[in-house]
């Protein structure tokens, strides 16, 4: 099933259409990726509270300037294939290629701040940034500044 889903949304990057569509349709993707590892961070710690979810909308809407309905709408659908999903790696496969590495960088500032979101981090929270962060290939120093940020804005 989340090969399908991968294989969508690989599809959709891909295919040539017409720059209008292609562009939307590449947006809906790494909306949707970025959206399914918020998700994944912010049940890490197997405790996804109404805190939580806030901060995803919150920052949903902000980073990608959707209006609070088509974050929610993005929110319900990056659930159900984040529930299907086997490992992140899909969806940090579709960030990292279509991605500079400033963006990649604010895709883990983004996930740190969901870590932070109840005010503490947890060490699975932790790791899991970590790893993301190392699959986009973000340098490590940059990855601990940007925690240090989140933990400062926390």
């Amino acid at each position: 099933m989340i090969r399908r889903f991968i294989d969508q949304v690989v599809g959709a990057i891909k295919t040539p259409q017409s720059a209008e569509s292609g562009d939307g349709d590449r947006e809906a993707a790494l909306r949707m990726a970025t959206a399914v590892l918020m998700l994944d961070v912010a049940r890490a710690d197997d405790v996804f509270d109404e805190i939580e979810l806030d901060r995803i909308l919150d920052l949903i809407q902000t980073h990608f300037e959707l209006p609070s309905e088509a974050a929610a709408e993005l929110v319900v659908a990056a659930r159900e294939k984040s529930e299907d999903a086997v490992s992140a790696y899909e969806f940090t496969k579709i960030l990292h290629d279509h991605l500079d590495e400033n963006e990649k960088a604010r895709v883990v500032a983004l996930l740190w701040q969901i870590a932070y979101a109840d005010g503490r981090l947890d060490m699975y929270e932790d790791a899991l940034v970590l790893k993301i962060s190392d699959l986009l290939h973000v340098s490590r120093g940059r990855v601990m500044r940007l925690k240090y940020d989140a933990k400062q804005n926390a």
